[in-house]
């Protein structure tokens, strides 16, 4: 027989099988014989067909001639397929998820602890106010993460995965544990006091917070270090090395679910917090209780590092990375400056960094004026602190409990609801925030009752306005960020989170950083300016939810393109031939029979 076979993938089909099933038996009837399906086992390979047209009998009996048939390849056995499940998760699954929330939790936990210490070392030191976060935060965090963005991209194209993230995360392990037992028992020595007193007497008190980043410039390094550590270890290192080694499906089910063990880790290190602040109350006079806290304080920070570490290396080494498309955009090797230009001219990474952007000015609009209102509040380093610690642990079980709700948002409303519930939460509870300040005076007597004066009233609506926006961030924002990344090509992904999580999270803090200067320098003070922060805060927030919209409609559309790809790569191989053919090799289906003529015989390069 003759048969033309058209096939997208290669099928190994023995010219000659050993094994094949008969078309006729005595023991069925006509119809199960002519329409059921059949089944072919060649070489362990599982081959189903069935024939669906009119036939032509030979003397013999048999079907010579078909239209059509359709043939599918299969597995010979049903238990290659199968995978060991616990409680309903695949196994593989679980080595993957469980390392990735510990990792998370480490991270976070480190994160925390930075945060709170970061605050009352520069805003307490002496010569120092919460002003200098502004200057801060615009001035020495923005270069340098641009600076570290320029070198990531740098080394992403000459290191492998697994040498950059040690390269990455070791400097940050290792100036902790070096300020921790170095450069704070020093610091008396290396900060230019003097030179510092000579040029505020010369310049004058406004430029306080700029000569504060020089007076104090070893806490100022570490409170960049911090902020670094957010944008780095947990954006870039985290969150890439997880969308490496998962799908679309196991994120959407368990990127909310690493919060929790995360948020876990905030409770903890906001009592560790607290338990140190404590701890530097009850010493004697005459002691350094920052040296002691920071020594033990930092110890746990290298620790929870190298925990990281050997998370990272148990899982690049006993689990498998998913089977990714096949179907790969073809880029030359780009520069740093031809990688900048490629991300800004994708829409689908300019509305990420709209994202981005957008979240760091308006919590930063909000949480500056905050910590001014706490210093006011708790000026001593020991109430200020213990406030902090308390303020993390309300925020882990904030986030815990919204953890516990957000996959449930996922599954029920999708993507694009759950980005837009950050922006409205912050939107919602900036505004409440801002309204208090500005009419705190007519509210003093009613709030007098209760025990509380306006100024620790507006620092407790500012604290449940950053537990709510963090919490939001953390179990929602987070996730949708990181799993808009998924379906993008690996050289964008690899470019994309370095320009967005480490430029644009600090360009957004910076930004709100100089809208605030330019309204204090404008209006005299923050108060004065509070109503124009707010019609800013609602223009940006309107800008976030419009990017939020566009995203969804650019992700939901690469999404579907992904999957129609991996189906295509996994779909079954057809068979097909044409109304004078047969299928290949006259001898497979009946091997009783010889074939004729040469072009009765197919080849294996046309299976």
């Amino acid at each position: 027989m003759e048969a033309v076979s058209r096939t997208r993938c290669f099928l190994p089909l023995p010219p000659k099988p050993t094994k094949v099933t008969t078309f006729l038996n005595p023991s069925q009837g006509l119809k199960h014989r002519l329409f059921a399906p059949k089944h072919l086992e060649i070489n362990g390979l599982s081959l189903s067909y069935k024939t669906i047209s009119c036939l032509e009998g030979k003397p013999s009996g048999l079907p010579l001639k078909k239209k059509s048939f359709v043939c599918k390849a299969g597995a010979a056995s049903a238990g290659e397929t199968d995978k060991p499940k616990v409680l309903g998760v695949e196994l593989v699954t679980l080595k993957k998820i469980i390392p990735l929330g510990l990792m998370f939790f480490c991270i976070l936990f480190n994160y925390t602890i930075l945060r709170d210490t970061k605050d009352v070392l520069v805003v307490t030191a002496k010569g120092s106010s919460a002003e200098i976060i502004p200057f801060l935060k615009t001035w020495v965090n923005l270069p340098m993460a641009v600076g570290f963005m320029l070198l990531y991209t740098k080394l992403s194209n000459v290191l492998s995965k697994k040498a950059l993230f040690y390269t990455v995360i070791v400097p940050f392990i290792a100036f902790f544990g070096a300020f921790g037992f170095l450069l704070y028992p020093l610091s008396y020595y290396i900060h230019p006091e003097a030179l510092s007193d000579h040029l505020l007497a010369v310049l004058g008190p406004r430029f306080l917070g700029p000569l504060a980043i020089m007076r104090i410039w070893s806490f100022c390094l570490f409170y960049v270090m911090a902020e670094l550590w957010g944008s780095v270890v947990i954006s870039v290192l985290f969150w890439g090395f997880a969308n490496q080694i998962t799908t679309v499906e196991e994120a959407k089910r368990f990127y909310p679910m690493f919060g929790l063990g995360a948020n876990i880790a905030l409770i903890f290190s906001g009592r560790t917090v607290k338990y140190f602040s404590n701890m530097r109350k009850n010493l004697g006079p005459g002691v350094d209780g920052w040296a002691i806290s920071l020594k033990g304080m930092m110890s746990i920070v290298v620790l929870m590092g190298f925990a990281i570490c050997f998370l990272y290396w148990w899982v690049n080494k006993y689990v498998p990375l998913p089977k990714r498309s096949r179907k790969k955009k073809e880029k030359p090797n780009m520069g740093t400056m031809e990688s900048l230009k490629f991300l800004v001219s994708s829409p689908y990474i300019r509305d990420l960094a709209t994202l981005v952007v957008a979240y760091g000015i308006s919590i930063n609009l909000v949480e500056v004026t905050w910590k001014l209102k706490l210093k006011a509040q708790f000026p001593s380093p020991n109430e200020y602190s213990s406030f902090m610690g308390d303020f993390s642990t309300g925020t882990g079980i904030a986030t815990f409990t919204m953890m516990l709700l957000s996959q449930f948002i996922f599954d029920k409303y999708g993507w694009g609801v759950a980005a837009k519930i950050t922006p409205t939460v912050l939107l919602l509870t900036g505004v409440g925030f801002f309204s208090l300040i500005l009419f705190g005076d007519p509210l003093a007597p009613s709030l007098a009752k209760f025990g509380m004066t306006p100024l620790l009233a507006a620092v407790y609506v500012g604290a449940m306005q950053n537990i709510f926006s963090k919490s939001a961030k953390y179990s929602l924002f987070d996730p949708c960020k990181e799993m808009a990344y998924i379906p993008l090509d690996e050289d964008t992904k690899v470019k994309g989170k370095a320009a967005i999580d480490v430029v644009c999270n600090p360009l957004g803090k910076s930004g709100g950083a100089l809208i605030q200067q330019f309204m204090i320098l404008t209006f005299g003070s923050l108060a004065n300016s509070t109503p124009y922060l707010g019609g800013i805060l609602l223009m940006i927030v309107f800008a976030w939810l419009s990017a939020a919209k566009s995203l969804d409609t650019q992700f939901t559309v690469l999404r579907k393109e992904q999957e129609l790809e991996k189906e295509m790569e996994t779909a079954a191989p057809v068979v097909s031939e044409p109304e004078n053919g047969s299928l290949a090799s006259g001898s497979l289906l009946n091997p009783g029979e010889s074939t004729e003529s040469s072009s009765e015989t197919s080849t294996e390069k046309d299976i």
